[in-house]
């Protein structure tokens, strides 16, 4: 325990973000190695390796870490870890980096972001990591076409971070270290974290703050990552977690801040992986409700949830709090879910995507049963 919070992923924060002084040298010393160009996922990593929300990781995943990651979910340490945290090169990249060396890892216009040092470099079955993590082969699946079209070879090793990308959000983007303190001086112990890719309508809403009678606080905290080309753009989404919050929450009793982490889209294993970061950020509840982290039709609808029972619960240590299908009923004249909820669907308002952003574009906004009108206002405008 930190503060009386929950204590991060194996004890401690691992921050591996060089100070000043080690960044000097750092960057005098990377004028002289081999560079390897990063994209903006393994960016994505990096901050969040320097910043903790990865603890405990030092780096990007050995072979060791990452067969047992692939195969069982854990690290080799027994830890439960289930994304593989990974930095691929070619066959061509590789031959010229050795094990034991120093590379530079730049960004895309030769800027220095991190220093690796190689413990290994190895080959991986690209095949076997889709099936593991993401249940198909299918290059259709977002997160699989990623595997797919990096490079043959894995550098595994710990990193020194000596830049990050432009903060953008800055005045919502805590690092483990700060949201702890945030909610230590809100005197929180109990913390339930909400993930989301999505602006937020009134199921979630509901099922927020059925979360908030058990706990002390709320860590509303968005991914503000790479995701979909058809998802609704990270600055919309704040701005309607912003309205929601202005008109709707308890300001004591709810934090906004982001996740800078990329989707992977992997369902039932990404719930476990948001689960672990939002318990290094100080959560000790985390909600997960219908197709977690899901897409297309790869999941089960609840299978983010049930994957949970395959972990020892003292070993994963957050607690997750689950929650069924929410709606509006007419009949109850209220937010219900399957739960708790005896009246046909047809008693239910429930829209799909689809219909949504259909009368969105039309300047329509959906029932107030199904989005808050300033929340619907900000999307439509978005549209426009």
């Amino acid at each position: 325990m930190t503060y009386g919070l929950i204590a991060p992923h194996g004890g401690a924060l691992v921050c591996n973000w060089a100070d000043e002084a080690e960044q000097a040298g750092l960057r005098d010393l990377a004028q002289r190695l081999p560079q390897v160009i990063v994209g903006s996922r393994q960016l994505a990593d990096l901050e969040l390796l320097a910043n903790g929300a990865y603890s405990p990781l030092r780096g990007f995943m050995t072979r060791d870490d990452y067969l047992r990651v692939v195969d069982e979910m854990h690290l080799s340490n027994g830890l439960p870890w289930s994304i593989p945290i990974t930095l691929a090169v070619t066959s061509e990249q590789a031959v010229t980096i050795d094990e034991g060396q120093q590379v530079a890892l730049v960004d895309g216009n030769g800027n220095l972001q991190a220093v690796l040092t190689v413990e290994e470099k190895y080959t991986y079955d690209k095949y076997r990591e889709a099936r593991q993590v993401y249940r198909t082969e299918d290059e259709a699946h977002p997160g699989v076409q990623v595997i797919y079209q990096q490079g043959d070879i894995l550098l595994g090793g710990p990193v020194r971070v000596v830049i990050l990308q432009p903060q953008i959000f800055g005045e919502y983007r805590y690092t483990p270290t700060q949201s702890r303190a945030l909610f230590n001086e809100r005197g929180w112990k109990r913390v339930v974290g909400f993930q989301t890719r999505n602006p937020v309508h009134r199921a979630h809403e509901y099922i927020q703050k059925c979360a908030m009678e058990t706990v002390d606080g709320l860590y509303l905290h968005p991914l503000i990552g790479d995701t979909k080309g058809d998802d609704i753009p990270s600055d919309v989404r704040m701005r309607c977690y912003e309205v929601l919050l202005e008109n709707y929450y308890p300001a004591n009793r709810v934090v906004l801040g982001v996740l800078p982490a990329a989707m992977r889209y992997a369902g039932p294993r990404e719930a476990i992986f948001h689960a672990i970061m939002r318990k290094n950020y100080g959560c000790s509840h985390f909600i997960v409700g219908r197709d977690h982290a899901g897409v297309g039709n790869y999941y089960g609808t609840y299978d983010a949830q049930y994957i949970f029972s395959e972990f020892d619960a003292a070993a994963l240590g957050i607690t997750p709090m689950f929650f069924d299908h929410t709606f509006f009923c007419r009949i109850c004249d209220s937010m219900a879910s399957q739960k708790t909820c005896s009246h046909s669907s047809e008693n239910h308002i429930m829209l799909s995507g689809t219909k949504v952003r259909q009368m969105l574009r039309d300047g329509e906004l959906p029932p107030r049963e199904f989005s808050r009108p300033e929340v619907a206002r900000v999307l439509i405008d978005a549209m426009r």
